[in-house]
């Protein structure tokens, strides 16, 4: 029964680990306020982060900007509280504690970076064999005329009807596209978050099972 509990957590904690970057948290960062002091007083965070404070002090403490593309104040904060905020407009950020002025610090937001433009495509290229036939065709030299002969007049023959053959059909051919395209759409792969969930989910109903037989078996082994 331990070994298959085992089983059971170690499949979750791969399960945790599978999951892709994106489904992640955002990354988070965290201010002290300690000392009468910011802790980090600078600190530079990607655009979407979370920046956390915490006040160590016995005193309350808040955060307030001074100067930036947004205004931020915080609750007073007592000792052992803490207030987040998710920095989403890039700039540059001053704050101060309200109560204590001399407490000063600064945030410098990094704006997201811009998708590369895609490349342009690059220009076709003429063949050899393509070269080959694209030429210019020689001028063909006039043949000289010919001396006349004398013209003798004769008579013309009556020229005797030949019957004409009817045209040979052509048979036509079906046309048929060049290809076919698939219609079927292209199956998607098996999400191996899916499996795993299953395979979770198949090892906790066994247990289940298990402990529910062994219960049973024990009832009916008592006196």
């Amino acid at each position: 029964m331990r070994a298959l509990l085992r089983a059971a957590a170690a499949l979750a904690l791969l399960t945790v680990w599978l999951l892709p970057a994106d489904r992640a948290s955002a990354a988070s960062y965290s201010v002290a306020m300690k000392g009468y002091a910011f802790s980090p007083a600078s600190l530079s965070v990607p655009a979407g982060s979370t920046v956390t404070w915490t006040n160590y002090d016995t005193a309350p403490h808040d955060v307030k900007t001074t100067s930036g593309p947004l205004s931020i104040h915080s609750p007073m904060l007592d000792k052992g509280e803490s207030w987040s905020f998710t920095f989403t407009t890039a700039g540059t950020y001053g704050y101060v504690c309200t109560v204590h002025p001399d407490m000063t610090a600064g945030i410098t937001v990094r704006a997201a970076p811009a998708p590369a433009p895609a490349p342009a495509p690059a220009p076709a290229r003429t063949s050899a064999a393509a070269r080959e036939h694209v030429h210019t065709a020689p001028a063909r030299t006039p043949s000289r005329t010919a001396r006349s002969a004398p013209a003798m007049t004769m008579p013309s023959p009556t020229p005797t009807p030949t019957p004409t053959a009817p045209a040979a059909a052509v048979p036509q051919t079906a046309t048929q596209p060049a290809a076919t395209q698939a219609t079927a759409a292209t199956a998607r792969p098996l999400d191996p978050l899916l499996v795993l969930a299953g395979l979770v989910a198949g090892v906790a109903v066994l247990c289940l099972l298990l402990v529910g037989s062994r219960t049973s078996r024990a009832r009916q082994e008592a006196p």
